[in-house]
């Protein structure tokens, strides 16, 4: 059977050449005789892996020396408490809410201690990015909570808030590595890997050095503490291996593609060949304002349930999966990461004229 088109908004699609070589070395990883999945954490090997890893990556987002890069378990979800509980030092914290993933955030940081939401877009279904200017930060906030892109709703922050001396910290889990980022603005990063990055089990955090201390909130477990993972290398416990080395080779497709730069490039070509039809036609239609529309996820929708449903239905015969919209959102919903090849958004635009001429 073919590759279908795989618009799915995670588990997603990852580069062929990538699984293409997981697939070569799925029996025997460079001479040990076995696989990565069967391999020691603890062996020469996989450290050879996990070190790669995070070279190729320091490489591709210019990490600086004072940030470490963790590989962790849990996903971007247990980042919601893992970082009131590591950083919520005055048990005061400020978060924007601009749709699922940061409501879900702030709902977990109550838990811990105060939560002010600075602004929200919750009034129009989340269809835009607050206005940012003359936020009122708080004065005893620990940190500042955004989620840079949202994968439901489609909306991308392309201006960060003022945060002033105040730690900055971000839910990249939609857009990382696809377009470049100055880490230097941030205290903390983290990312669940199965979107832009490799197979679900791993999230990534970029942290500066000096948020990891032993001061965390009392009654935080062992393995919720960043100090753990930073002083074993990300090998406290089995990390999910072979999720780490298909993270590697994902870090390396993108070297090759160019790096970050060359990447954005290659993302705004191609959202710009759904966006512009999605403009023009007058059946379907994009739900986020135009300022602020991600580059990876790009909700729309007809206006008509049954349409909708229709184009899903008859989009999944002709080899376009997971087009459908999220529950909160409704109508449709393409995730274009960058391993989606330019061909198959350029395909599904294709497709979306046939189906609207013959449904006029």
């Amino acid at each position: 059977m073919s590759r279908v088109y795989n618009f799915s908004a995670g588990p997603a699609v990852l580069p062929e050449e990538v699984l293409r070589e997981a697939g070569e070395e799925i029996l025997d990883y460079q001479g040990t005789g076995m696989s990565v999945m069967e391999m020691s954490h603890r062996s020469k090997a996989f450290e050879g892996i996990i070190g790669d890893a995070e070279k190729a990556l320091r490489e591709l987002m210019n990490i600086p020396d004072n940030y470490k890069v963790l590989f962790l378990q849990g996903g971007a979800s247990q980042q919601f408490a893992m970082i009131p509980m590591n950083l919520m030092k005055n048990k005061v914290a400020d978060y924007i809410n601009t749709g699922q993933w940061s409501k879900k955030a702030i709902s977990e940081a109550k838990i811990y201690g105060k939560v002010n939401v600075l602004a929200s877009s919750e009034d129009k279904t989340f269809s835009y990015i607050p206005d940012l200017k003359g936020l009122k930060i708080s004065d005893d906030a620990d940190y500042v909570y955004i989620c840079h892109n949202n994968t439901i709703y489609g909306t991308k922050y392309n201006n960060l808030p003022e945060v002033g001396e105040k730690v900055l910290v971000a839910d990249m889990s939609s857009d990382f590595l696809s377009e470049p980022v100055d880490v230097t603005k941030y205290g903390l990063i983290f990312a669940g890997a199965q979107k832009n990055v490799g197979p679900a089990g791993v999230v990534i955090v970029i942290i500066r050095e000096d948020l990891i201390t032993e001061d965390v909130l009392p009654g935080t477990p062992t393995m919720l503490r960043y100090k753990t993972h930073a002083d074993n290398g990300s090998l406290y416990n089995t990390p999910p291996a072979y999720g780490i080395y298909i993270c590697g080779k994902v870090f390396k497709w993108v070297q090759n593609k160019g790096g970050l730069e060359a990447m954005k490039k290659i993302n705004e070509e191609k959202a710009a060949i759904l966006y512009n039809y999605l403009d023009s036609s007058s059946m379907f239609k994009g739900t986020v304002v135009k300022e602020d529309r991600s580059l990876m996820n790009v909700p729309f929708v007809t206006g008509s349930d049954e349409l909708d449903a229709k184009f899903v239905k008859e989009a999944k015969a002709a080899g376009f999966e997971n087009l459908k919209g999220h529950r909160s959102v409704g109508g449709m919903r393409a995730s274009i990461y960058n391993a989606m090849p330019t061909e198959g958004v350029k395909a599904l635009v294709e497709f979306m004229k046939k189906f609207e001429e013959e449904n006029k």
